[in-house]
């Protein structure tokens, strides 16, 4: 008796499939939820240098002696540090995985209806992290001085943002946050289970406000400092 076997690895791939837009998703949301956290610190600028000050002071004794001194901001590092590993690796994958599907490009193609930021959405990513990188080594590691070097963390924000090209830096860093975010909170909801049709246009909206918070949040230090506001 001759008896025949379903090949499974059309199977695997779908659940490999699956499980990489969860970590993407997943990954996506600590992100965003970690932008959200940086840009309410931001706005402390508005309350004068003592309290922005004492807001990056805090960060660094938060939850002590439960934590060693900075023992907070290791743990938040080591976490992003992760996420973006499995992030980038996930896109990467993904993106290997459509490409392998559809090794020839169709003779006649007609592009689907599609946001400007979904279309982008992998450069914006390689965007970002080039501009993490530099973010990083600004304010984090002090490596690059724009402006001067400063002790407090106040004064070096107002000392770099001063300037009208970093400024400008900054401006497309920003866009490309929110194009990636409010691409990125849709398709991880959806990814999530949060597909129905009757919830797609709240969805949206909330993809949109998310990314409009950011991209309004982020700015209006920078814009303060430049106008002179801020000083």
């Amino acid at each position: 008796m001759v008896t025949s076997t379903v090949p499974t690895t059309p199977r695997r791939a779908r659940y490999t499939t699956v499980a990489l837009k969860w970590a993407m998703a997943i990954s996506g949301l600590l992100f965003v939820l970690f932008v959200l956290a940086h840009m309410y610190g931001n706005l402390k600028a508005f309350s004068g240098q003592e309290a922005f000050d004492s807001y990056a002071h805090s960060l660094r004794t938060l939850l002590y002696p439960y934590l060693p001194h900075e023992g907070f901001l290791w743990i938040q590092r080591v976490v992003l540090l992760v996420a973006v590993v499995v992030h980038v690796g996930a896109a990467v994958a993904l993106w290997r995985r459509a490409r392998t599907a559809r090794p020839r490009r169709y003779v006649v193609s007609k592009r689907t209806a599609q946001t400007y930021s979904a279309r982008t959405v992998r450069w914006g990513g390689v965007i970002l992290l080039a501009f993490i990188i530099f973010h990083l080594l600004q304010f984090t590691t002090l490596t690059i001085n724009v402006g001067g070097t400063f002790d407090s963390p106040y004064e070096r924000l107002v000392a770099a943002f001063s300037h009208w090209w970093l400024y400008l830096v900054y401006l497309v860093a920003i866009v490309m946050l929110t194009m990636h975010v409010r691409h990125g909170v849709w398709s991880s909801l959806q990814t999530l289970g949060a597909s129905d049709r009757t919830r797609q246009r709240a969805i949206n909206v909330v993809a949109y406000l998310v990314a409009a918070a950011l991209l309004v949040g982020f700015m209006l230090p920078p814009t303060a400092i430049l106008l002179g506001f801020v000083n």
